[in-house]
């Protein structure tokens, strides 16, 4: 009897060739690698893609058809079909257009490439294109150790030759891309970028720091505690609150504080262009911490983003690495405020939705600035205030204590005099900041000051027997809490850092204690 190479009633295995190709989409604010694979069967022609993709990817369909049309592609009279796998992962985007197009103009030809990913959008002329999401997905995949190199437009290369570690292979055009597969071109375009701002390099860590003021400390006339509590907020990156009357600086202190801040890592200064992308902003990619103002009219949504179908990145999560600026503070909505205390504490943005879970990194500094009353004249020399008691007391009671337990440094700051004068400027401030910036990371601390864990607190935070002693006296006077203490201690650290020393002496500590909410 002879011996079949099948068994049963199954045909023989046919050799039609199934090309795949790597592509990927944003799970949240992760990466994923996707397998794009295409088969050409018998039946009525068709063009089906299936795989739990999303509407931007059925319309590819028309995208592709009209770009392989436009290059001399003959459709053959199959049924095609695409499967984006795994097929239990929603995937959306414009960059899929590509990785289709190249699998069905190549059909004839077995792919055997080496891994590489293919992103980019296709124009109906066959012009390769850009998309918002293509920077975050090749960030958190390089992030995640899983690619080494990609095709992607060429237009896109003004922003992905900052993501060091991967070989690019840019392309202009449909044709270019299929002539580079039939014969690949082993010679990739590698582009280096060149920062153009000053490097410090520090325990063999590179930080960048853009030294350009725009708006300068000088400008703010007297209030020198409040430059002061400025100066060790920005050192530390501490979270800072100004009360005072309208017109007495505050707003003006709080838009200077950005040019002032320590210099950044190239994954830092990545991180912040990844959150821009997603927000729909091509960033320039300086060595400049981001600052944001809402509005205290903002939605809650646009402040820690959100929204039905899919959660966009808000104000938090963009302030990442920089300034969140609260104007105007007990105005805001208590909602808004009580919400802000996770991320404070966690420095993440958490949003739930029934469709998606979303974390958004959110190490922010955060800023604010508020009236002592409604009125804003209760401090005021020449004006008499308009406010009841029990509104000042509603007024003060928006703001609850778990959430100013948060905030490290308080400061009252005076009325405008003529006799005000011009003292240090964002120059001067800005070398104090840098050097106290080196004693941290010289100490080995992966977070500033004001960013400390408990465990990194008794680690670095070293109090001289005297000032352990005061400090034992204020926990006993004041009745702090366990957060308080925390909060003071990395206050002191920072004025101590300032001004050289290793060890928080009594001086420190006292001018620490000084800047206590009252």
């Amino acid at each position: 009897m002879s011996k079949n190479n099948h068994s049963g009633n199954l045909p023989p295995t046919s050799n039609m060739i199934v090309n795949h190709l790597t592509c990927a989409t944003l799970d949240g604010l992760s990466a994923k690698a996707i397998e794009v694979e295409a088969t050409f069967t018998k039946g009525l022609p068709g063009f089906a893609v299936v795989g739990l993709a999303s509407s931007d990817i059925q319309e590819a369909k028309e995208r592709v058809k009209s770009s392989l049309l436009t290059n001399a592609f003959t459709f053959p009279p199959l049924k095609i079909t695409v499967n984006l796998s795994p097929s239990d992962i929603k995937k959306n985007g414009t960059h899929f257009d590509l990785s289709m197009a190249l699998l069905i103009a190549l059909q004839k030809q077995d792919i055997q490439e080496k891994p590489i990913f293919v992103f980019g959008e296709l124009g109906l002329d066959g012009r390769i294109k850009s998309s918002s999401t293509l920077f975050p997905i090749i960030l958190s995949l390089k992030e995640q150790g899983m690619i080494d190199r990609a095709m992607v437009p060429r237009s896109a290369m003004q922003y992905l030759s900052h993501i060091a570690g991967v070989e690019f292979i840019p392309v202009e055009t449909l044709r270019e891309a299929i002539i580079w597969f039939k014969e690949p071109d082993q010679s990739h375009e590698i582009q280096k970028f060149d920062y153009q701002a000053k490097s410090l390099k520090i325990m063999d860590q590179v930080y960048y720091d853009d030294s350009h003021i725009d708006d300068d400390f000088l400008d703010v006339k007297g209030q020198g505690v409040a430059k002061r509590a400025s100066l060790i907020a920005a050192a530390g990156m501490h979270n800072f609150l100004m009360e005072g009357n309208p017109g007495c600086g505050k707003s003006m202190i709080a838009k200077r504080l950005k040019d002032i801040l320590p210099p950044l890592l190239e994954e830092e200064m990545l991180s912040i262009a990844k959150h821009q992308f997603l927000d729909g902003v091509i960033p320039n990619f300086l060595a400049k911490r981001p600052m944001r103002s809402p509005h205290h009219t903002s939605t809650t949504a646009s402040i820690f983003g959100g929204g039905s179908a899919r959660a966009r990145i808000g104000e938090v999560a963009l302030a990442h690495k920089g300034i969140l600026f609260f104007d105007e503070l007990p105005h805001f909505p208590k909602n808004i405020l009580e919400a802000l205390r996770e991320p404070l504490q966690d420095r993440q943005v958490n949003i739930s939705r029934v469709n998606t879970k979303i974390v958004y990194d959110a190490d922010i500094m955060f800023v604010a600035a508020m009236n002592p009353c409604p009125c804003g004249n209760l401090l005021a020399k020449n004006k008499q205030c308009r406010c009841s008691e029990q509104e000042i007391k509603r007024y003060k009671n928006r703001l609850s204590d778990p959430f100013l337990d948060r905030i490290d440094l308080f400061v009252v700051m005076q009325e405008v005099s003529s006799a005000d004068k011009k003292s240090i400027g964002s120059k001067e401030m800005k070398v104090l900041v840098n050097a106290a910036f080196v004693l941290q990371k010289q100490r080995g601390q992966v977070h500033l000051n004001g960013k400390l864990t408990e465990k990194e607190i008794e680690q670095f935070c070293d109090l001289s027997p005297e000032a352990e002693k005061i400090l034992f006296s204020a926990v006993e006077r004041f009745a702090l809490s366990h957060r308080s203490i925390g909060s003071i201690k990395k206050v002191a650290r920072t004025i101590a850092d300032l001004s050289g020393a290793k060890t928080i002496e009594k001086s420190h500590l006292l001018e620490a204690l000084s800047y206590r909410r009252r």
